[in-house]
């Protein structure tokens, strides 16, 4: 379509050739390969010059409206391409993103105005592909092996109870103990279904589960506040209530510290767009899982 604009601008093959920086044969050839293709004549050949045909003028018109368009198109990824815009899908699950995603989102969203947000909180382990989401935030082992993953950090798991349950029930020495607990235990697939506790220098005695169990991270810290139990959870999300003494952490210096890796996982893309990057990028620096 460019050649064939030129050589109609110019009014020859020659002089459409030296814009193009190509040879006139070369002009002549892919003219006639179009006009081939399209089963019409676009010129009207002179020895002097060439004039377009009235199926020529018609294709004139609408090459020179796509070509405009390809070039806007092209103009506006390549502004796209230096300046994040657009909607991000996340997901993550409760606790981690009342916790820690939330409160870094406004100055995100503060630092790039032209990006939104579309956020899904569930402890559900989702479909990324059914569920359209660009980016999952999930915890411990991955199995998915069609999706690509960025490390945002490690975090640690303790056990908690509050000072009325301890009182009441006693507080646990040993990870034989527990046995003697109401450990709260969640009712979704995970990679560890149950309570299994490494015992410092000593294998673990047994599994331990209690009379109720939840879908959700939330829940369970919320009952581990009611004293109905003892909580097995991320740091990051219940760190303040161990600070300001709602929850005590239990059996710290007898069980082997447990963590486990937070990702940011996402479909392969052959080069991410911007807007993802950026949001990925930021996450690493200013999200704390302490």
């Amino acid at each position: 379509m460019e050649v064939f604009l030129r050589v109609a601008d110019a009014g020859s093959f020659s002089a459409a050739a030296r814009r193009l920086q190509l040879t006139p044969s070369a002009v002549a050839k892919l003219i006639a390969r179009l006009e081939e293709r399209l089963g019409t004549q676009l010129f009207v050949r002179s020895t002097r010059n060439l004039k377009l045909t009235r199926e020529g003028h018609a294709y004139y018109q609408d090459a020179s409206r796509i070509l405009e368009d390809i070039n806007t198109l092209e103009a506006r990824l390549a502004h796209d391409s230096a300046t994040p815009r657009g909607l991000i899908r996340v997901n993550a699950t409760i606790p981690f993103g009342n916790h820690v995603l939330v409160p870094v989102l406004g100055g995100f969203l503060e630092k790039h105005p032209e990006v939104s947000i579309d956020l899904s909180l569930t402890d559900d382990v989702i479909d990324i592909l059914g569920e359209r989401a660009d980016i999952a935030i999930r915890s411990g082992t991955l199995r998915d092996s069609r999706l690509l993953a960025r490390k945002l950090g490690v975090s640690r798991r303790v056990i908690i109870a509050t000072p009325s349950y301890l009182e009441r029930f006693g507080c646990p020495q040993s990870p034989a103990d527990l046995e003697n607990h109401n450990c709260l235990n969640f009712n979704f697939r995970r990679a560890q279904d149950q309570w299994a506790l490494n015992h410092t220098g000593n294998d673990d005695p047994g599994a331990r589960t209690g009379n109720l169990q939840v879908n959700n991270g939330e829940t369970m810290r919320q009952l581990a506040l009611a004293g109905v139990g003892i909580g097995r959870l991320a740091r990051f999300h219940v760190g303040p209530d161990i600070e300001q003494g709602r929850l005590h952490p239990l059996l710290e210096d007898t069980v082997e510290p447990e963590f486990e890796q937070i990702h940011a996982v996402f479909v392969g893309q052959r080069q991410m767009p911007l807007r993802m990057r950026v949001f990925l990028d930021y996450l690493a620096k200013n999200i704390s899982l302490a």
